[in-house]
């Protein structure tokens, strides 16, 4: 019998489940490239269930008890007196999602003497110290590819939203008023601007691909360069360093995983290259941008905006300038969480924990730590190190 310690976000706040908008979501089989969505042997929900919060329960409690296994779902993950760390100590295998995540430190995973597996239920698994992870023989597994399209269209939404001045005008309605010339002072069209990403892997390619249509100019910085028949298709000037990019862009969007050579990449050397009036887009990881820099750029005018769905650590405490600087866009990390992401994720989550305990191999994309190293997705994506410092922090979002 397993142990399956699952930590999901809490539970709507008008209670489980909620009235659905829409009584069913599109069937997708297939990722673009061809890739197979996740292919369990069964499933215990029905698409577009909200599966991510604990009631949910990734539609996993049946298959799992099911087969004489134990599953314990809490939202309570922060602190030494949380749920995480009473039931961490015998866990076979910890389950959480990027949007609330569940911090293995190397702290946590020495406690966790019985952990052999770690899934991230999405995409992104920098929540998991993966040197420590590496050290223990603690295999990592996320489920590749599940919300990329979620998040590359919550790209493209935000950067419409600042660019058009969105937010602000809709609060103007909220509030009953009708200057337009308030609204219209900060609106440009993003047509003929030049906009780029950096990384152009499954998320950032899928966000160049979407924006083509508007006319801009495209950039891209990426250490593994595209081919050149994609940058024809797509009309993209590659730059060989992030700072060369930047310079040459009124949108940046970062599309990269976190790991320590990306950590604080956007510090205030690298806004300081942005062009006045540059808008930053960053659905990757909050700790890529440097947070006190990035509030100053906004309140100095030297970027007109800044939107994400990103914190660190998160949920971010109340106190965390971006919840208060001018001229953002900031959202909770709800990018790759849509109930049609959930439907994939889920899926995925069912289909590793099926091999994992029927002792087939995991598909190698979904790979990011195995047999002591990087492996699969994450050898290509990662790189080795820790970027969990500082996560403790999160445990002051329950004292506000």
């Amino acid at each position: 019998m397993a142990k399956v310690l699952c930590v999901l976000y809490d539970d709507p706040t008008t209670g489980y489940p909620p009235k659905y908008a829409r009584d069913r979501i599109p069937e997708i089989t297939r990722y673009p490239g061809g890739a197979s969505t996740p292919t369990p042997k069964g499933r215990d929900f029905v698409p577009g269930e909200l599966l991510g919060c604990v009631s949910g329960a990734l539609g996993l409690r049946g298959f799992l008890e099911r087969g004489g296994h134990e599953l314990v779902v809490t939202s309570d993950k922060d602190g030494p007196g949380s749920v995480f760390e009473r039931e961490l100590p015998d866990a076979d295998v910890v389950i959480s999602q990027p949007f609330w995540p569940a911090y293995l430190t190397a702290e946590r995973i020495a406690k966790a003497k019985s952990l052999k597996l770690a899934i991230t239920a999405g995409i992104g698994s920098d929540h998991v110290d993966l040197q420590a992870a590496s050290e223990r023989g603690v295999t990592v597994a996320e489920v590749t590819y599940s919300n990329s399209i979620s998040v590359a269209e919550h790209v493209v939404m935000m950067i419409l939203g600042l660019v058009r001045n969105y937010i602000p005008s809709h609060q103007v309605v909220v509030e009953g008023g009708w200057n337009i010339a308030d609204c219209a002072s900060r609106s440009y069209d993003l047509e003929g601007m030049q906009v780029g990403s950096v990384g152009a892997g499954r998320i950032g390619s899928a966000v160049l691909r979407r924006l083509k249509p508007f006319d801009v100019g495209l950039h891209y910085t990426e250490r593994h360069r595209l081919p050149a028949q994609v940058e024809k298709e797509l009309g993209l000037t590659y730059h060989a360093s992030v700072a060369e990019m930047v310079a040459a862009c009124d949108v940046v969007t970062i599309n990269t995983p976190l790991y320590p050579e990306t950590e604080n990449l956007f510090d205030a050397a690298m806004i300081s290259r942005m062009r006045r009036g540059a808008y930053l887009i960053n659905t990757a990881r909050g700790k890529i941008c440097n947070r006190d820099a990035v509030a100053k750029a906004l309140e100095s005018g030297h970027l007109a905006g800044y939107a994400g769905d990103v914190w660190f650590p998160q949920p971010a405490p109340q106190d965390h300038p971006w919840r208060t600087m001018p001229h953002h866009g900031m959202t909770p990390h709800v990018s790759g969480t849509s109930l049609s992401a959930q439907a994939r994720y889920a899926a995925g989550t069912r289909e590793i924990l099926e091999c994992w305990l029927e002792k087939r191999p995991i598909r190698e994309e979904y790979l990011i730590v195995a047999g002591g190293r990087l492996a699969g997705t994450g050898a290509v994506s990662y790189g080795a190190g820790n970027a969990t410092r500082g996560s403790e922090e999160a445990a002051r979002f329950k004292k506000a």
